[in-house]
């Protein structure tokens, strides 16, 4: 899961970067509307949290532009500000949650899954796709009810995958959702194709059909067509 932190408190920043990491997220933080601006436009995030008084502009500015462009992502704001009407507002514009400082990194958490898991698996704590079951809290695998020992990017990735079955995803969309910025600028996808290698051969191991496909000079989807 991918999140974007909209904050310019560096300390708390620094905090909750350090949590959601600890919790298997990939996180992304950046301290002002301008570059956040950048960050929405150009890609797709489970959740947003997202300060509404930021120095460069306003967080339900940003909210305003999720709209307009269509966009989906979960957002949870955080505030120092108590105000009705702050969280009439917020929510009026797109807002899941609203969350006021300070706050406990578990509540914050506990709020970003359960946005997540009502707006990707409608509600629900697991996700399953034929004989592959996930349990999105345990974090855990399961094929015909045995479980699969996968890796923190392995399991993402077949989340990933679940979570977009049917549709064709990019490499690039692949590398910059689960990857983000740890990875710099690469030339080559190699690695991708050594996670589905890895990711594959797990499954098949307790008995999945082979439901990933390559799509050529394109990326990967999950299908069983």
């Amino acid at each position: 899961m991918k999140l974007l932190i909209v904050e310019d408190e560096a300390e708390l920043v620094a905090s909750m970067v350090a949590y959601f990491r600890q919790e298997n997220y990939t996180c992304e933080a950046v301290a002002g509307y301008k570059e956040a601006l950048v960050k929405i436009e150009s890609w797709d995030y489970s959740c947003i949290i997202l300060d509404i008084t930021l120095s460069d502009g306003s967080g339900l500015q940003l909210l305003q532009e999720l709209q307009k462009n269509h966009k989906t992502d979960g957002v949870i704001i955080i505030s120092a500000r108590n105000s009705i009407d702050d969280r009439i507002n917020g929510l009026k514009l797109g807002a899941d949650d609203y969350l006021v400082k300070p706050f406990h990194l578990s509540e914050l958490a506990a709020r970003v899954a359960a946005i997540i898991r009502r707006k990707m698996y409608d509600g629900n704590n697991t996700i399953s796709f034929h004989e592959i079951l996930i349990d999105t809290l345990a974090n855990e695998v399961s094929v015909h009810n045995k479980q699969v020992e996968l890796t923190r990017k392995e399991y993402e990735l077949l989340l990933y995958l679940v979570s977009n079955q049917g549709k064709v995803i990019p490499k690039n969309a692949l590398m910059n959702h689960l990857w983000s910025e740890e990875m710099g600028y690469v030339e080559s996808f190699d690695f991708i194709y050594t996670h589905i290698k890895n990711l594959r051969k797990k499954l098949q191991q307790q008995g999945c059909d082979d439901y990933i496909r390559s799509v050529y000079g394109i990326g990967y989807k999950l299908t069983d067509k």
